[in-house]
């Protein structure tokens, strides 16, 4: 063993791991296989085989480049209270590993990549064996852990500590090239976690290339200028033990400055023609130094890194668990496709072992097709470590999340002014403050917007999230009193909206990974939702719950220019899943609705919530008018269903739907009444949730055709439009591209004018924007016409 070795490990217990990885590189790669040439393919319907079955793939290389990694890790070093992002391409190695240590049944060794079976990647909500996070979208899962540290570190300070656990991520070193994972380590809230380890497996090799050598170096250096702890693993012990001989420095420094292609090309050599190879143009120091290796032993020499080297990994890991101030990361030097005939070839990315490579694999083993799925031999030493490795850390059942009691409605004072629906919101928040046991469970984030989506308030009452009290220099004589501490209940991140989407996925499962859960409110400038779409979209797939707040929206948000005005948003809140989108327009209704939406976070069938508000000061009479008539209870029930009649003709017959969301409202409103002058009567409908209503007809047309029958059930639509009103023209009026809610007329086949944004905007006022987008009533009027004629 060598001198760098921990004292109390011994050559036996290295050698244990050794077999460990053995087998779970077979079963990563058996899986992969089995998928692609064995497993039965039904019949695609009609006969249509090859249109329907495509390659199933897998990715062999990418699991074995880090299987040394994720052995030494799980069998030598995690803790059940540990949380790990595995790298996607791995999937196959987790899982093994999970069989191995008795979480995963075997009958899913067989079923990976099918319908219901193993996902391609990671995944919390769909996997058997995932309890931590789910990964896939590259460079979202590498920095989850880090998020979840921080929201650890958050748990902590409000709640108590938990026990002590370690974040952790196998990252891919092509990962490294997204964007999102620089915006993560660089913001000063992620910074301090010392509980989190990075390793990067250091393939050098990409989907498409083998990487430049010099840029693990210049990666290594972003990590260092942003403060984290970096450790290299680059070479094994035999390689390092072999420097330190006489000629050995030569030694290293000729396979320092080789290029990464032509080391690459060596794993695919032994003996005389690996010796032939590495030696083509060495200098005689290496030459006189390598003549005294034999061929039997060097390849396991020259292919020595030090990210195969599991005695080094243990160093590494333990190296980075002493440095408690800040994060680590360390850079483990793979080779792609270790240990398979594929190794080290550049376009082994997604390449499949021969059946004849299988079977020459599997004997290497000692097994045979009788015995190649089974686990070690009971009472073996691998076998008596896998037993001790999966009772201390196989996932443990979570409980569902604890029903608070969330108020109906926090009832804000409405009065005679006109109001908008961004500053009710945060209205509304102080308004929950009040309330003890909800508001120790609210936390609300922002990346550096938090004045201009109206948190202050908040802020001011609870304060901002800081490990470490802050001295207020500035005072509390100031509109804004930023007291940052260890108590404060919001969380300032820097200008990055996918920082945003990754701190309310943190936060959004911080009952399944710290045992409390919380109401996390995250607020961004609407347009801005795009920016952070793909880490909206891993956090809604993970299951995360949370409150997003998109505000200022539209064109309605004038002055600013088209761009700061969205219109696509609208579109994404309805067609995410574990998402609900709503549009009010009253400040009441975005009572009930926001009140509504902190209770699902907490039941067992509830979603995340998506609010689209704005800056429009909104004249609130016409809904009280209706709240007056109609009552609390129904109209309520209405609103959460996501829409509700706001004017009914008094006439008996009707001509037409006006059905309109959001800021527009008014002018919707104001049309009618035109309209009725000319002798037109219509019903206005506010659709204060377009995705409620879509969801209501949806789901209900879906269950029809499931069950082979047909349906007149419309959902909630169908509540508010009587027989008689149900094939009527229909004008739809939003702040956003008018398909939003053009649908609405295929309900019931109904003709159907839809005015809305489908250009981008500029600067101006708010009635020479509406004037250009058609949206004034008196060109509403002009629409409803048509719908009519």
């Amino acid at each position: 063993m060598s001198n760098r070795a921990v004292e109390h490990e011994n050559l036996a217990e290295i050698k244990v791991l050794e077999n460990i990885q053995q087998r779970v590189l077979w079963l990563a790669v058996r899986m992969v296989d089995y998928a692609n040439r064995e497993r039965e393919i039904k019949p695609a319907p009609g006969g249509r085989d090859a249109e329907f079955n495509i390659k199933v793939g897998g990715h062999m290389a990418s699991s074995a480049s880090v299987v040394s990694i994720m052995t030494s890790l799980w069998f030598g070093h995690l803790n059940g209270d540990d949380k790990v992002a595995v790298k996607p391409h791995s999937s196959p190695i987790f899982h093994a590993i999970k069989y191995l240590i008795g979480e995963l049944d075997r009958s899913y060794l067989t079923r990976f990549r099918t319908l219901g079976g193993l996902q391609s990647y990671p995944s919390r909500t769909k996997d058997p064996d995932v309890a931590d996070f789910s990964t896939g979208s590259v460079g979202l899962g590498a920095v989850a852990p880090l998020f979840a540290s921080m929201a650890r570190r958050y748990v902590d300070a409000h709640f108590g500590p938990r026990p002590s656990a370690r974040f952790i991520a196998l990252i891919g070193d092509a990962e490294l090239d997204e964007g999102n994972i620089w915006e993560a380590i660089s913001d000063p809230s992620l910074q301090g976690l010392g509980n989190v380890m990075w390793i990067v497996d250091a393939n050098r090799q990409s989907l498409d290339r083998v990487v430049p050598g010099m840029k693990i170096k210049k990666l290594a250096g972003f990590f260092a200028d942003a403060g984290w702890h970096v450790v290299e693993a680059k070479y094994g012990n035999q390689l390092l033990d072999a420097f330190e001989q006489p000629g050995g420095e030569a030694l290293r420094i000729y396979i320092d400055d080789m290029p990464n292609e032509r080391y690459q090309s060596l794993f695919a050599l032994q003996g005389a023609g690996l010796r032939e190879k590495f030696l083509a143009g060495a200098p005689t120091e290496v030459v006189t130094f390598i003549n005294n290796v034999s061929d039997d032993n060097l390849a396991p020499l020259v292919q020595n890194l030090g990210g195969h080297d599991i005695e080094m990994l243990l160093d590494a890991y333990r190296e980075c668990d002493l440095v408690t101030d800040r994060p680590s990361v360390v850079f483990a030097y793979t080779i792609k496709g270790w240990g398979l005939p594929i190794a080290g070839d550049p376009l082994n990315h997604a390449a499949l072992l021969s059946a004849g490579q299988i079977e020459d694999l599997r004997k290497r083993n000692g097994l045979t097709p009788d015995t190649e799925w089974d686990q070690f031999v009971p009472d073996s030493d691998e076998d008596r470590v896998c037993r001790a490795v999966g009772g201390d850390i196989n996932n443990k059942p979570v409980s569902q999340r604890p029903k608070l009691k969330i108020p109906y409605e926090v009832s804000v004072a409405i009065g005679n002014k006109p109001l908008s629906t961004q500053e009710v919101f945060g209205r509304l928040l102080t308004g929950l403050g009040a309330i003890p046991e909800v508001a120790e469970r609210m936390v609300t984030t922002s990346p550096d917007v938090s004045v201009s989506t109206n948190l202050g308030g908040w802020i001011n009452k609870f304060g901002v999230f800081n490990s470490d009290q802050q001295p207020n220099y500035l005072g509390d004589d100031r509109l804004l009193r930023w007291n940052e501490g260890p108590h404060g209940r919001h969380i300032e991140l820097g200008l990055s909206e996918m920082n945003l989407f990754l701190t309310l996925h943190a936060f959004g499962l911080s009952h399944e990974l710290h045992g409390e859960h919380l109401l996390p409110i995250g607020t961004v400038y609407d347009p801005f939702v795009c920016r952070g779409l793909d880490a909206l979209i891993y956090a809604l797939y993970n299951g995360a719950r949370f409150i997003l707040v998109g505000t200022p929206s539209g064109i309605t948000l004038a002055p600013e220019g088209g761009a700061h005005q969205s219109s696509v948003t609208t579109s994404l809140g309805m067609e995410l899943p574990n998402i609900t989108y709503a549009e009010p327009c009253y400040a009441r209704a975005l009572d009930w609705l926001f009140c509504n939406g902190l209770e699902r976070l907490g039941i067992e069938d509830g979603d995340s919530m998506y609010l689209r508000l704005s800056t429009r000061p909104i004249d609130q009479s016409p809904f009280e008018n209706i709240f007056q008539a109609r009552g609390a209870e129904a109209l309520r029930a209405d609103v959460l269903a996501g829409g509700y009649h706001l004017h009914q003709p008094a006439a008996p017959a009707t001509d037409l739907i006006i059905a309109a969301s959001g800021s527009v409202v008014p002018e919707a409103l104001a049309a009618s009444k035109l309209l009725e002058a000319e002798g037109i009567n219509s019903v206005v409908l506010d659709i204060c949730s377009p995705d409620r209503i879509y969801r209501g007809w949806r789901n209900a047309q879906q269950t029809a055709t499931r069950n082979g029958r047909t349906t007149n059930d419309a959902g909630h639509l169908g509540v508010l439009l009587k027989e008689s009103e149900r094939r009527l023209p229909i004008l739809t009026v939003h702040d956003a591209a008018s398909h939003s809610l053009a649908w609405l007329g295929s309900v019931f086949g109904a003709r159907t004018v839809p005015v809305g944004v489908d250009e981008f905007g500029q600067s101006g006022t708010i009635a020479e924007l509406y004037g250009v987008f058609d949206l004034l009533p008196e060109q509403l009027v002009n629409a409803a016409l048509l719908a009519v004629s």
